[in-house]
């Protein structure tokens, strides 16, 4: 399962859409990428009680996000466009959000591990 040898992946990783768009996520790097780690430096300047720090916190907190939702969309758009194309008829139900939540995860935590390395053309 952690190779991800097909006959080993659970329902929701299974089929080729599914490892286009694990391949097309890992071929590149993003800022949302980078996104867990703000989180822990963000949860410990939390405990800070300097004004200007808790003062901007939100701000950037909020930045983080609008780019995560930014980065999310722009991943689903280019990966229907491409599955479309190599995959005609395949359902997509759900593999939008499946790319932008694996987006998320840290390169390292990723499971199934990622195929292609970063910078690899899908």
């Amino acid at each position: 399962m952690r190779r991800g040898e097909e006959w080993a992946l659970p329902a929701k990783d299974k089929g080729p859409v599914k490892a286009l768009a694990r391949d097309y996520v890992d071929s590149k790097r993003r800022l949302s990428e980078f996104y867990m780690y703000g989180l822990v430096v963000l949860l410990f300047l939390l405990f800070f009680r300097n004004h200007l720090v808790q003062t901007l916190l939100p701000p950037i907190l909020l930045v983080m996000v609008l780019i995560m939702v930014g980065e999310g969309y722009l991943i689903g758009r280019k990966l229907k466009v491409l599955s479309a194309e190599r995959f005609p008829g395949q359902s997509t139900r759900g593999l939008r959000m499946y790319a932008a939540m694996r987006a998320l995860q840290i390169r390292k935590l990723r499971f199934p591990k990622p195929r292609v390395k970063a910078g690899d053309k899908v």
